[in-house]
C-alpha cells in the first residue's frame, strides 16, 4: 500500500528544508555577533568620553583653586581632585593617557607649565571616523 495514496504524509524533514533552516540560523547568528561587537565598541567609546570629561573637569577645578595647572595627572589624585586615574578603555592602562602641557604665560614666564588637557593614548579610530587621540 502506497503512503501517498492513503493520504498520510511521510514523517521527517527533507534535506532542502534542513539546509534552509540551518542557513537562516547562520544568518541570524552572524547579525547578532555584528550587533554585539558594535555595542561593545559603543560602550567603550562612552566610557572614554566620560573619563576624559571627568579628568578635564578635575584639571579645570585645580586651575580654579590654585591658579595653576597640575604638573602631572598624579597630582590630581594626591590633591583629591580624582580618586584615581581612570583606565583608558581602549588601551586598558592608566599610564597611556597623553597630556597636553599649558603654554608659557607671557605675564609670568617663570611660572611652571602644567597639564592643560588630556587625550587618549589609543591609536584606534572611532565609529564616527575620528581618532580617539583627537577627542
Amino acid at each position: 500500500m502506497d503512503r501517498r495514496a492513503s493520504g498520510s504524509l511521510p514523517s521527517g524533514f527533507t534535506l532542502i528544508e534542513l539546509m534552509i533552516v540551518m542557513s537562516l540560523i547562520v544568518v541570524l547568528a552572524s547579525i547578532g555577533l555584528a550587533i554585539h561587537a558594535n555595542s561593545q565598541t559603543r560602550a567603550k567609546e562612552a566610557v572614554l568620553k566620560e573619563n576624559l570629561f571627568r579628568m578635564r573637569d578635575a584639571i579645570d577645578q585645580h586651575y580654579a583653586d590654585k591658579n595653576a595647572y597640575p604638573p602631572t595627572l598624579d597630582e590630581l589624585v594626591s590633591q583629591k581632585y580624582l580618586r584615581g586615574i581612570p583606565v583608558d578603555p581602549f588601551t586598558n592602562s592608566t599610564s597611556s593617557w597623553q597630556t597636553v602641557m599649558s603654554e608659557i604665560d607671557p605675564a609670568n614666564p617663570s611660572a611652571p607649565q602644567g597639564v592643560f588637557d588630556v587625550k587618549s593614548g589609543s591609536d584606534g579610530t572611532a565609529m564616527d571616523g575620528t581618532q580617539y587621540a583627537d577627542w
